[in-house]
């Protein structure tokens, strides 16, 4: 009797080629070619200047954008196209930053409804193909390729003609690029979609791995953050290979049990993670970073309409996707980028904005607020479906509800 064999696992990664950045050419494709930015809010001056231009953006001249160099404020790059990336700009830099970089790079603010929107119809346009998916985010997936690729004309090509076939669908379904890596788990495959950007197709076979992968730097795992990174540097170790040939036993002992393991695995390109189709979020949050440092006694009445109104938005949120949550916290960021956390968990699920807001200004109260601080956020969590939501809010906080208001 013969014995069945299972098919070598295909897992591919699909990342939007600069995404934010990419949806905004659209809209206006005469900054094609040119260094955009995208972040941060747009000024008074640039609506009044794009307003005229109504229903016909593609027309609007160049002198009707904002310009980097005229930026004053604290807000950060969400992402930015190809062009400015060559000076050096990137996601997460300061704009003022940046505008030292590359100060004729042209600044468009964050239109998350155009992303959104272009998000869906990528993702619909590739389960036409692929019918195994997991969401990322809303640029990025995981493609479960296995029997697709087994069942293809040539299962030798590792995916690279499925993967031809999906960019293809994603650029007839919105005029976007996007990458493409082809491997053996979800960990090679994400390092894989980022070796030929833009609009790349990169196949990994188990047997490249030494190839490939070893010689990379050691960030280039997911996973691996900055904190690990520097750790790593510390003990000599730079590249995947450098990590690969390192004892087990002491990756445990120098990183904790389970990470040194992990870590041990993933330079070897070993991952059994699935293609998950469906995932519950963890958590919601909403925060702002402030123009300037406020102070919560002297810039009371600001700080507390801001506080209410990230209560009210994540409440909105919740309600939206149709959670409800029993962890509420907040979040400070001082002067110094130093942060402080803190959270209650409270009796019953909630989705309240109100008693939301009454929490989190307990936490507030556990945290130093003598200090200036430039960010405020509040988070959710312990979230479930919101069938089981009781409207019986007045015994979540477990009996200290009334004292739970901050005197913003």
């Amino acid at each position: 009797m013969t014995q069945l064999t299972s098919p070598p696992r295909r897992i591919a990664h699909l990342d939007m080629d600069a995404f934010y950045a990419s949806v905004e050419l659209l809209r206006y494709p005469q900054l094609k070619g040119l260094p955009v930015v995208i972040g941060g809010g747009r000024s008074a001056l640039d609506t009044a200047r794009l307003a005229q231009y109504a229903g016909r953006l593609h027309e609007a001249p160049l002198t009707a954008f904002d310009c980097l160099k005229n930026y004053t404020g604290r807000g950060v790059i969400t992402t930015a196209t190809y062009s400015a990336r060559a000076f050096g700009v990137g996601s997460a830099m300061g704009l003022m930053k940046a505008a030292k970089l590359c100060p004729d790079a042209v600044l468009l603010p964050v239109t998350f409804d155009e992303y959104s929107q272009q998000s869906r119809a990528f993702k619909a346009a590739v389960l036409t193909i692929a019918p195994v998916m997991e969401n990322r985010g809303v640029d990025e997936i995981y493609l479960d390729l296995t029997a697709l690729v087994a069942a293809s004309a040539d299962p030798s090509d590792g995916g690279h003609t499925i993967a031809t076939s999906l960019q293809q669908a994603v650029l007839d379904a919105t005029g976007l690029t996007c990458s493409i890596g082809v491997a053996p788990n979800k960990l090679l495959a994400k390092m894989a979609s980022e070796f030929n950007k833009p609009r790349g197709i990169s196949i990994v076979w188990a047997e490249d791995i030494q190839t490939k992968i070893w010689p990379l730097p050691v960030r280039k795992i997911n996973g691996i953050g900055p904190k690990a990174e520097a750790k790593l540097h510390a003990a000599g170790i730079y590249t995947i290979g450098d990590l690969a040939v390192q004892d087990k036993i002491a990756l445990m002992l120098a990183h904790g049990k389970s990470y040194g393991a992990w870590l041990h695995d993933a330079a070897h390109g070993r991952d059994d993670s699935p293609v998950t189709t469906h995932s519950e979020p963890v958590s919601m949050s909403r925060e702002t970073t402030f123009d300037r440092d406020l102070h919560a006694v002297h810039d009371k009445a600001e700080l507390g309409a801001i506080f209410t109104d990230l209560c009210e938005r994540l409440a909105k949120d919740l309600q939206r996707k149709g959670y409800v949550a029993k962890t509420i916290g907040i979040k400070l960021k001082y002067q110094d980028y130093t942060t402080a956390t803190r959270d209650q968990t409270i009796r019953a699920h909630t989705q309240d904005p109100t008693l939301i807001r009454r929490v989190a200004g307990l936490c507030l109260k556990r945290i130093d607020l003598k200090r200036r601080f430039r960010l405020l956020g509040v988070k959710v969590g312990n979230l479930q479906r919101d069938t089981l939501y009781s409207q019986a809010v007045s015994d979540a906080a477990d009996g200290e509800e009334q004292d739970l208001i901050l005197n913003f």
